[in-house]
């Protein structure tokens, strides 16, 4: 019974006795033969269905493998990127601060007392006398003349409107 259960639901002696056939001795060996390449044949698969499942557990565990390796690939780009990331933002904050220095330096270089201070030290300047100055006399008379001729604008007008305007001429 225990025998039967690995073989498929087989049982020992269940099926009908051979009757022994009366055949001659050459017969007999090649009978033999043909049971033993059946013997070696059933060898043969025992091996390959022996060799699938492992072959099987070997593929799944090099699918299992390559799965983990491609995640594991994939996390390290995404850290990558992400710390190039910030440093980016390391460099923009930094170029930032920078920017806003500079912005702090012109406005106070723009001040009109230090723009004078400048000229006075750098460029030996300095304020106008009244005796530097000199006044300019004009009439009181007015130099602008106005417009004698008239001016027309003529608005960009559509077809639509150009033949309109060409039939209500031709009308009048």
């Amino acid at each position: 019974m225990a025998n039967g259960a690995r073989y498929n639901g087989y049982q020992y002696e269940t099926s009908p006795r051979k009757i022994q056939p009366e055949y001659d001795l050459p017969q007999e060996e090649k009978q033999k033969k043909h049971t033993s390449t059946k013997t070696k044949n059933k060898k043969k698969t025992k091996l390959k269905v022996r060799l699938r499942p492992k072959a099987k557990v070997v593929l799944y565990i090099l699918l299992g493998f390559a799965v983990l390796f491609a995640i594991s690939y994939q996390n390290s780009l995404i850290t990558e990127s992400f710390n190039e990331k910030e440093t980016l933002k390391k460099n923009l904050a930094t170029i930032e601060k920078e920017n806003e220095q500079l912005k702090v330096n012109i406005e106070n270089s723009l001040n009109l007392t230090n723009i004078e201070q400048l000229a006075k030290e750098r460029l030996g300047m300095q304020k106008l006398d009244n005796s530097q100055k000199v006044y300019v006399n004009l009439d009181k008379k007015d130099y602008v003349q106005s417009a004698t001729e008239e001016v027309i604008i003529e608005e960009d007008k559509t077809l639509w409107d150009r033949i309109i305007e060409i039939l209500t001429q031709s009308i009048h």
